[in-house]
């Protein structure tokens, strides 16, 4: 008997607005709504391929009442893969997003970000080509938001 790690819940107030950005960052569609929730993934999830593998996890996004009130305990982790991480920033803060200062110091080569409602994620070190990312320092293994 095994559970499957199917989909990442995100509380908002805008689950639109924040689900129209995370499709932005990850290039994800919305694939179901509801009343006060939207899920986005890379995928359309089928009963059947769920419980033959692990497949990419969907992420949905609910409508709550309260505000984010501390730093989460959980938080996403992108990487660029076409482009240099502060290429890749200019992109989110143009998106929407804000960086943010969780502690971790200056001297990190990745960036601490919040998306529209203050959850927040990082911008890990760039999976490009390195002609295509010649901005971007060399890599040392990200170290969990403290």
């Amino acid at each position: 008997m095994t559970s499957r790690f199917t989909e990442l819940a995100v509380d908002c107030h805008d689950p639109e607005r924040v689900a129209a950005f995370w499709c932005e960052v990850l290039d994800f569609t919305v694939i179901d709504r509801g009343v006060g929730r939207v899920e986005i993934g890379s995928w359309v999830p089928t009963v059947e391929e769920v419980r033959a593998r692990q497949m990419p996890p969907t992420v949905l996004f609910i409508q709550v009442p309260e505000g984010k009130a501390v730093k989460n305990r959980l938080h996403l982790d992108v990487s660029p893969i076409d482009g240099s991480t502060g290429n890749e920033v200019i992109r989110l803060l143009g998106l929407g997003a804000t960086r943010t200062d969780v502690g971790q110091g200056a001297e990190r080569n990745w960036v601490v970000m919040a998306d529209p409602e203050g959850n927040e994620f990082c911008v890990l070190r760039t999976l490009a080509p390195q002609q295509q990312a010649t901005s971007d320092p060399p890599h040392h293994h990200h170290k969990a938001i403290r």
